[in-house]
């Protein structure tokens, strides 16, 4: 039996997602990801007008003549859901908890997928795995994934983005779009960067920030106990001496330039979302300017 209260979070959440897919988003999704599984199908010989970049070298060194490389697009996608489900997404000062942001953005794009006939998966980590939905259609499903971000109790309260991104490589053999979803503050870069960047060479990966203003300054409110939600430590801080709250801005700016440092060495461009902001313009904008590049040949 599913509690009332987590029902009425998820009917909640599918009204105002599917709005956002309906409204904000419409075709968008699918314009942006179209083609980018593409499924290799035949080598034949090169012809007048044939795209050189497709020449198969190998092949045309064997035989004597140039060929090409065909591919077909695969009639759909699978978007795999990377979620983090960790202590630190038990945070949030903007009328929501980056828990809840992330339940949100995971049912949009999760709605958009299936309105374009594509596939949506899950996979909920921690600093283990922690649940596992494989990729289906339909509503039904969606709301499913809702219900497992939402009502999820992990075990560990760690956080380990490279290990979840090994598993996608160990079990996603084909190409799939995989939207990493997380705060990305368990560990330093180091752990995670280098398995992002060998999914990435497979996948289609996108990292989406979440992030809480409080994460980046902190109020004058005088003497508060900041707690790691993820290791429990525990500090008293005065919130009133302006050296504290520099200090602590300085460092926040520190990690945000680094991992975006990281995103830009592995030419991925992530979307930042903030709790108690809205989600439907850094989606809209981020899809529209995928489409603009696909339109103008470039790559992510």
């Amino acid at each position: 039996m599913i509690p009332a209260e987590l029902l009425r979070k998820i009917r909640r959440i599918e009204i105002r997602t599917s709005r956002i897919v309906s409204e904000a988003l419409g075709g968008q999704f699918r314009s942006a990801f179209k083609g980018r599984g593409m499924e290799f199908e035949e080598v034949r010989p090169y012809q007048i007008g044939d795209d050189v970049r497709a020449i198969d070298w190998n092949v045309s060194a064997r035989v004597g003549d140039p060929h090409i490389k065909l591919f077909r697009e695969e009639r759909e996608l699978t978007v795999l859901l990377v979620v983090d489900v960790s202590g630190s997404l038990d945070f949030g000062t903007q009328r929501q908890l980056k828990r809840e942001l992330v339940a949100e953005v995971a049912a949009t794009l999760a709605f958009s997928a299936i309105r374009s006939n594509d596939k949506a998966g899950l996979l909920c980590f921690s600093d283990q795995i922690e649940r596992s939905v494989p990729a289906r259609k339909g509503q039904r499903h969606v709301l499913r994934i809702i219900r497992e971000v939402l009502s999820l109790s992990p075990e560990s309260r760690g956080t380990d983005v490279g290990g979840a991104l090994d598993e996608i490589q160990r079990v996603q053999r084909r190409r799939a779009v995989v939207f990493v979803i997380s705060d990305f503050l368990g560990g330093p870069i180091s752990a995670w960067e280098t398995s992002m960047r060998l999914a990435s060479r497979r996948h289609d990966v996108i990292p989406i920030v979440i992030d809480d203003p409080r994460e980046r300054e902190l109020p004058k409110v005088g003497f508060v106990e900041l707690r790691d939600l993820e290791s429990g430590r525990t500090a008293v801080v005065d919130t009133l001496s302006a050296k504290v709250r520099q200090r602590y801005a300085e460092s926040a700016l520190r990690r945000i330039v680094a991992r975006n440092q990281a995103f830009r060495r592995m030419r991925l461009e992530p979307i930042e979302l903030v709790t108690g902001h809205d989600i439907a313009e850094p989606l809209h904008r981020y899809f529209r300017h995928r489409e603009i590049r696909r339109g103008s040949g470039r790559t992510t």
